[in-house]
């Protein structure tokens, strides 16, 4: 199994002086890694039941637009289903730091660009005047693991940039297929565990 570069060099320390199992260490780093790209997907996609998924019950959010600070999951969910059902979104994020603060505990920071833009002319709080922006910034984040499953349990926005979508912008031009809402979920995975044991000969 190959693993980015970036997990092992920055938690090099952390992996000497913890009581962990690198190998445990490194695939609880990519369980999270891909929790971090599924609700990206969930959002861009609008699958709102999967994205709750994603987060602990006691998740509490700040800096976002379509949740007050300390919402919890339900608030935030109707928040952002509401407010991102009538626009075309794109949220990237890369450059992950992500650390162990325990065995099932983890706290990480990711770099995120976002582009939102309302197809119904309504409101844009961030662009005032505008049909939608782009966005760049951080997300904080802590990570909680139940049971085999690692869940987000706190997540913070914050905004280093917003560039506006100007009203006479042109308008999309929208991709000529759709996203297959359950194209992971159709596989059969094997846990990670599992690979480790496997042979490449």
């Amino acid at each position: 199994m190959v693993l980015p570069l970036y997990w092992m060099t920055t938690n090099v320390n952390q992996i000497l002086t913890m009581d962990i199992d690198p190998r445990y260490h490194l695939l609880a780093l990519e369980h999270i890694a891909q929790l971090k790209a599924r609700y990206c997907r969930y959002i861009d996609t609008k699958q709102w039941e999967k994205l709750a998924s994603v987060f602990t019950q006691d998740c509490r959010f700040e800096g976002l637009g379509s949740a007050p600070a300390g919402a919890d999951v339900a608030t935030f969910v109707k928040g952002v289903s509401a407010r991102l059902a009538p626009t075309i979104s794109v949220h990237h994020v890369h450059q992950p730091e992500v650390v162990l603060t325990s065995a099932s505990t983890a706290r990480g920071v990711w770099a995120m660009e976002d582009f939102v833009e309302w197809q119904d002319g309504g409101a844009v709080k961030e662009a005032p005047g505008a049909k939608g922006f782009r966005g760049y910034g951080h997300y904080e984040e802590e990570y909680r693991r139940e049971g085999d499953t690692w869940k987000i349990s706190f997540l913070r926005l914050t905004r280093l940039r917003i560039d506006p979508v100007p009203l006479d912008s042109s308008n999309p031009r929208m991709g000529s297929r759709q996203a297959t809402p359950d194209w992971i979920e159709q596989a059969t995975a094997r846990p990670p565990e599992e690979l480790l044991n496997w042979s490449t000969n």
